[in-house]
């Protein structure tokens, strides 16, 4: 990996860098999304199989789009026994952490006969784009359902694109039953997306669309946006490691190629106060790319959006890690916890030797859904508040609007909104009880 001393130069090409991995950067892609959705909008599941088929290979209609409990039992047959337990222990550490996050309605009265609250009303329809061919991740089936399921959505709707054969990724079919999906449908890409924004004869219309997809995916959703609530635009994966001449090498080079084994666009990125650690480190990944798998596509993310970087300070340090506002950040200092009160930006943050990503992607409990592409700075993870709604309750007797009437009425009539100050007027004005005995003496 690349080793450069970190200055103002380095930190800002490094970040002009990582914006050309956004999906807003592949504007040349838009075209082809917009005419996938307004397809599917006005010939509904003609163009989504059409569309299926033509990208998919799979020939889909409306009396095999929905995954059947036949299908379940045979995925169910196909994953190995120990998969299943394992994913029902991260389940319950999900649904663990998801259910603290839980909000409830809530009333404050007064003794002047004043009501406000909050009502908190779970969303009744979501869809969950689940990816399928060569990425097929039942880790993001359990982080999307589950905090749907606490949150107390009425109607999970999941799609993911079918094989060839028609059938869909068993290890997707297993997690989508054990986090508890309503109903599986065999359609992915932009056309998917299309089919839950709009709706179709096969694919119900949803409240909102979440889950990671690729650029077709990210950009359709961006497109519905508006027509429907979509949780973000996700973009690549991307960690950060914050280290200290304390930090284990191996350790840090590990972590660093879990996350750009992801995909050639993947970034990974040390940040560190020691120059032997940075070199130490770029040796262990050259060791470990020739041992693992996926080495190939590691290179290729390493050489685009790899990098080490060496800070004079710590404070340098951390002021880069927030400036880059990274996806995973990991923190491996002599006092991680007193650096992590100094972390303003990052998806998630793992605190400590033994708390690698890995950990937070697949069992932990906490939602491995992050932001991405700087947008740490002001997005949150995936939670149970991204699948409820709030509505304001006010409620007021008489007495309580009486001795306030006027403040409202001269507010209104400082904007000229004349029929707002006469919508509070009229209940004290003495009119209506005036026309109301007029009436009855006629």
């Amino acid at each position: 990996m690349r080793i450069e001393r970190l200055d103002q130069n380095t930190k800002k090409n490094l970040l002009e860098d990582l914006l050309k991995r956004s999906p807003n950067s592949y504007g040349k892609y838009e075209e082809s999304v917009r005419v996938i959705l307004d397809a599917v909008k006005e010939r509904g599941d003609e163009a989504l199989f059409e569309y299926t088929k033509k990208f998919d290979g799979a020939e889909i209609s409306a009396s095999n789009i929905l995954v059947t409990e036949e299908e379940i039992r045979e995925a169910y047959d196909k994953v190995d026994s120990g998969l299943i337990e394992v994913i029902r222990k991260a389940l319950v550490n999900i649904r663990s952490y998801h259910e603290k996050q839980m909000q409830y309605s809530w009333f404050d009265s007064r003794p002047d006969g004043t009501i406000l609250g909050q009502k908190v009303t779970a969303l009744a329809k979501v869809g969950v784009y689940v990816p399928g061919g060569k990425a097929a991740y039942p880790s993001s089936v359990l982080m999307n359902i589950m905090p749907a399921k606490v949150a107390g959505v009425d109607e999970i709707i999941m799609v993911t694109p079918p094989g060839k054969d028609g059938k869909v990724t068993p290890t997707t079919l297993v997690a989508a039953k054990e986090a508890g999906a309503d109903k599986v449908y065999k359609a992915g890409g932009a056309q998917a997306v299309a089919a839950l924004a709009y709706g179709t004869e096969s694919i119900p219309k949803v409240d909102k669309i979440v889950g990671p997809g690729n650029i077709y995916v990210a950009l359709a959703k961006k497109a519905v946006y508006g027509h429907v609530s979509i949780d973000s635009i996700a973009g690549p994966s991307e960690i950060l490691v914050l280290a200290d001449e304390t930090a284990d090498p191996r350790c840090v080079a590990a972590d660093l190629l879990s996350q750009a084994e992801h995909d050639e666009l993947a970034s990974a990125i040390l940040v560190t106060t020691s120059m032997e650690l940075a070199e130490k480190v770029s040796d262990w990944t050259d060791t470990f790319i020739s041992q693992l798998s996926r080495g190939e596509i590691i290179q290729k993310s390493l050489d685009n959006y790899g990098h080490i970087l060496v800070a004079e300070t710590l404070g340098d340090a951390i002021d880069a890690a927030n400036e880059i506002a990274s996806e995973h950040l990991e923190i491996m200092t002599a006092d991680p916890f007193e650096v992590m009160t100094k972390i303003r930006n990052a998806g998630a943050i793992f605190i400590g030797k033994y708390s690698s990503e890995p950990l937070g992607d697949y069992f932990a409990g906490p939602n491995h859904v992050l932001p991405t592409n700087g947008t740490a700075k002001f997005f949150s993870p995936l939670s149970v508040d991204d699948f409820i709604k709030k509505s304001s309750i006010i409620s007021y007797s008489r007495d309580a609007l009486e001795k306030i009437h006027r403040d409202i009425e001269q507010f209104a009539e400082a904007e000229h909104l004349t029929a707002h100050a006469n919508s509070i007027k009229v209940r004290f004005d003495g009119k209506d009880a005036q026309d109301k005995n007029g009436q009855e003496e006629r």
